[in-house]
């Protein structure tokens, strides 16, 4: 491996150090690859090189009062850009919304560098691509890789005739790879079809609304695939129970949080002067994990491994609760 130096006609890379600290991006390109779909384009503003990131990842975006996460659909090796494309939700957080109204050419936007927990095993066989909808957008990157490395792969993309973001793009750079869907009924006989043959190492992916992510998660396990090849992204989770009541108590000062049901672990933290850093509260993110010194957390997220679950050493504290009366945090 050599040693790369800036040149003279290029700006030096944004340096990769304070991983968490914000940058300041602009957009430099706005299109609607789909009906109710904004893709944007954000660069530095000064034309330098963005940290990298593996595909898969997501960056998070500053929407006036919210931070929402978006996947990253371009190649992710010192990239001039990173592009997002966001779905119109009129009945969500709101994130979204101020995108589709606020986001125009031009406009300079505060982004957290990217993350990732959906990166492709470099060392499997084949690789499975199951998207449902906007669940594309991460998809799309792990295609760009696949392609970029001669990868072997197979995209299923079930998508509503006229609102598949992304289509003509897909087709071009997967080819005979690409499959494409059209309605709830067929997308899964075609998931039950490619589950049933693969070659042996493969690894599958999927990202999509609940429903489409369960079926598949769930005919992946009776088909007998091992939890270590399957790989998933979650956009929302299911709503859960209010829970029973337990107390959360603090290492650091041995104060005890009462956590009532139907009250989160995160919430109850937060209003008793403890805040944990959070972005999702749905479980997905993994970015509200708290060390467990003492009893058995009860696992509701969609982040942890099953092993990660069974050390039962760590708990999300937007949706997880306790098995015991008390859970003694790191805090």
């Amino acid at each position: 491996m050599t040693a790369t130096t800036s040149s003279p006609t290029r700006p030096a890379a944004i340096p990769q150090a304070g991983a968490r600290t914000p940058l300041t991006l602009r957009v430099t390109r706005v299109t609607q690859p789909a009906p109710d779909i904004r893709s944007l384009w954000l660069s530095d503003p000064d034309g330098r090189a963005l940290p990298s990131h593996p595909p898969g990842s997501h960056v998070v975006l500053h929407c006036g009062e919210r931070r929402n996460a978006y996947s990253l659909t371009n190649a992710g090796s010192e990239p001039d850009h990173y592009a997002v494309s966001v779905l119109l939700r009129p009945d969500g957080a709101g994130g979204s919304r101020w995108i589709h109204e606020h986001a125009r050419h031009g406009s300079l936007l505060r982004v957290d560098p990217p993350r990732s927990a959906f990166a492709p095993v470099v060392s499997a066989r084949h690789h499975l691509l199951i998207a449902g909808g906007i669940g594309i957008t991460p998809l799309l990157s792990h295609a760009r890789a696949a392609r970029a490395w001669n990868r072997s792969f197979t995209l299923l993309y079930g998508q509503r005739p006229g609102a598949a973001a992304h289509l003509d793009e897909l087709r071009t750079l997967c080819g005979p790879a690409l499959e494409t869907v059209q309605g709830r009924a067929a997308l899964r006989e075609r998931v039950l079809d490619q589950l049933g043959r693969q070659p042996l190492g493969t690894h599958l992916y999927v990202c999509g609304p609940a429903g489409l992510t369960d079926f598949v998660l769930e005919k992946a396990r009776r088909a007998g695939w091992p939890d270590e090849r399957v790989h998933t992204e979650r956009f929302e989770a299911a709503a859960l129970d209010p829970g029973r009541p337990f107390t959360a108590r603090l290492a650091s000062t041995g104060r005890r949080v009462p956590v009532p049901s139907g009250t989160s672990l995160l919430s109850a933290l937060e209003d008793a002067g403890s805040p944990v850093p959070s972005l999702c509260r749905q479980g997905v993110c993994g970015e509200c994990r708290i060390g467990v010194r003492a009893g058995r957390p009860e696992h509701r997220d969609h982040y942890l491994s099953a092993e990660e679950r069974s050390a039962g050493d760590s708990v999300m504290a937007c949706v997880s609760r306790a098995t015991d009366n008390e859970l003694e945090l790191d805090l």
